[in-house]
């Protein structure tokens, strides 16, 4: 899923109707974003007006953990000390944005830890204490793929899938996005991560995809490899023969052709003298 439909969406619906506040006060995120792992992330918060946030606090939290906070020009990433280990060096802010009213941070190489529910909190607002929650998703799941055997006709095809989290399905998929038949895959499992092998024999030249599908979070990665068989061709002497054949037969049928004009020709000529014959005597007599 691409990442800036889904922020443009994220702020759409976060700078909407004042219903939003209640949605946001009861826990349920407004908003999700999914990214790979190691890639960044852009959490988005604004207070939906175009006031500028500059002088206001405004707290980002996860799990009860200080993610960052800004507090009239001063955060995390100058004078504040008490953010939480994990995201230290991590997190930053739009200054830019600021003024109007943009409180979204960029946590950068996001780890499969980074993963759930945060909340963007303006405690001092006029509202009395506004929250965001926001989801945020990581995809581990990235396929690597390999050519193990391979004849004139055929060639067998793995897949691994390393550290994935949720777990995945996986699939070969041929040129035309089409499931072809695997083996049963090969699964295994350490703390939240999956490791899985799933292998495909082909019989034809083409380009296939491993394809490791995560629903749950809606992310799916794939990697591709060109396979090019030497098939040899269909033995094609017979056609040869079938077509000598065809030749000589033509020759044959207009030599025969010519041959019984000749013969009519010659035959017209004859009946056409024998009766001229008669007619030339009665004219002597005479």
């Amino acid at each position: 899923m691409e990442l800036l439909p889904l922020l443009f969406l994220s702020f759409c619906f976060l700078t909407s109707v004042s219903g939003l506040t209640f949605a946001a006060e009861s826990g349920t995120p407004v908003a999700r974003v999914t990214v790979k792992e190691d890639a960044d992330a852009i959490l988005p918060c604004s207070l939906g007006t175009s006031e500028t946030i500059e002088s206001m606090v405004f707290d980002w939290k996860k799990d009860g953990k200080q993610v960052f906070t800004y507090n009239n020009g001063t955060h995390h990433n100058n004078d504040l000390e008490d953010q939480s280990a994990e995201f230290k060096g991590r997190v930053s802010h739009f200054p830019e944005e600021l003024k109007n009213g943009n409180a979204s941070i960029k946590i950068t190489d996001t780890r499969l830890e980074d993963k759930g529910n945060y909340i963007c909190i303006f405690p001092k607002s006029q509202s009395g204490g506004i929250r965001f929650h926001i989801e945020l998703a990581v995809g581990a799941a990235e396929p690597s793929v390999t050519n193990l055997d391979e004849t004139n006709d055929w060639a067998l095809l793995k897949c691994v899938v390393k550290g994935a989290s949720p777990k995945p399905t996986v699939e070969w998929w041929d040129s035309n996005n089409q499931t072809i038949p695997s083996e049963e895959p090969q699964v295994s499992k350490k703390g939240e991560r999956f490791f899985i092998t799933l292998k495909t024999n082909v019989t034809k030249t083409d380009r296939y995809h491993c394809v490791a599908t995560q629903k749950e979070i809606w992310h799916q990665a794939h990697t591709e490899i060109n396979v090019r068989l030497n098939v040899p061709e269909p033995n094609t002497g017979w056609k040869i023969v079938a077509g000598v054949a065809v030749a000589v037969a033509v020759v044959l049928a207009v030599v025969v052709v010519g041959i019984l004009l000749r013969c009519y020709i010659k035959n017209k000529k004859k009946r056409q003298e024998e009766t001229e014959s008669p007619l030339r005597e009665t004219e002597n007599q005479h």
